[in-house]
């Protein structure tokens, strides 16, 4: 019988296909489509310490084998969350994905320490709403904290470093493809104690309307994402799994159960699934089953036998 279980940090998870932050919500509107159970984890839409409106103007445009987005973090923040969404997703079976960003290292700390708390205090209770922090470092389209922090590797180890000592949850940090060495940034949290690292973020980019003269975001830069990204995603993740011995998230463009099995042969331990949420509704259960399929076929047992065999 074909396994898919893995494990990452010491969190379970029954299959390597977990939705990315920013395009699932926090599960609830998906839920209503199918059992979101199937999947093997979820992270959940990118939190701040305090409620974000999100930027003004247009938020989303296509763009050939891809989109982008400037949607600038709305979120409820995490009081918010934890009050209103841990209690729907204690009965969720999956693993589940706190993705936290910060417009200052203070902030990264404060959410953290609410999260810690909150999962500390569900812990005596018999209860576990929350398995893992990813750290978002990488937004591209926020003005200020995620991109300064995501790029040069020197300040993101100060965040990294204070996160760490807020939380005893295991934590992953998020990397932008924007970083100015993205392997040297990989190693940088695996010294400062990172349980792992999820790449790639969406890569900053630019959208113009021929006619107004200007750009059609009021942020003037967007994140691309998508199949155009693939490519340089996975070589990415080759890269950094070959420089670290912690566990790495692939993601970047995935939309099939042969780009999986790419990014696990190219090293990840997991996956991620973004943009292709929003070009099929049930993109979660068919990937699962697509790649169990495809497993079947070729006659591989485990995953283990095809990862990072590059």
């Amino acid at each position: 019988m074909t396994r898919l279980t893995c494990s990452l940090a010491g969190v379970s998870f029954k299959n390597p296909v977990v939705m990315a932050s920013g395009t699932f919500g926090f599960g609830k509107e998906y839920g209503a489509i199918y059992d979101i159970n199937k999947m093997g984890g979820l992270s959940g839409k990118g939190l701040t310490l305090h409620p974000k409106a999100g930027n003004d103007g247009i938020r989303v445009a296509e763009t050939a084998s891809g989109m982008l987005n400037s949607v600038g973090l709305e979120n409820p923040g995490v009081a918010a969350f934890l009050r209103e969404e841990c209690p729907r997703w204690e009965q969720l079976d999956l693993a589940r994905i706190v993705n936290l960003g910060g417009n200052s290292i203070e902030e990264y700390v404060e959410g953290a320490k609410l999260i810690n708390e909150d999962a500390a205090r569900r812990k005596q209770e018999g209860r576990t709403a929350v398995d893992m922090i990813e750290l978002n470092i990488s937004c591209p389209n926020v003005k200020a904290g995620g991109m300064a922090y995501g790029i040069k590797t020197d300040i993101a180890r100060q965040v990294v470093r204070e996160v760490r000592a807020a939380t005893a949850l295991p934590l992953v940090v998020k990397l932008s493809p924007n970083a100015e060495d993205i392997v040297g940034m990989a190693v940088m949290c695996q010294e400062e104690h990172a349980d792992g690292v999820s790449l790639i973020n969406t890569f900053s980019a630019m959208k113009i309307d021929i006619f107004k003269r200007r750009s059609i975001f009021d942020n003037l830069y967007a994140g691309l994402s998508g199949p155009a990204i693939k490519p340089i995603a996975l070589r990415m993740v080759h890269q950094v799994s070959h420089a670290v011995t912690i566990p790495v998230m692939g993601m970047g463009g995935i939309s099939s159960a042969e780009d999986i099995v790419e990014f696990i042969m190219a090293g990840a331990t997991v996956i991620q699934v973004g943009t292709h949420n929003f070009v099929n509704l049930r993109a979660g259960e068919r990937l699962v089953s697509d790649l169990e399929a495809w497993m079947n076929r070729e006659g591989i047992q485990a995953l283990d036998e095809i990862r990072g065999i590059l």
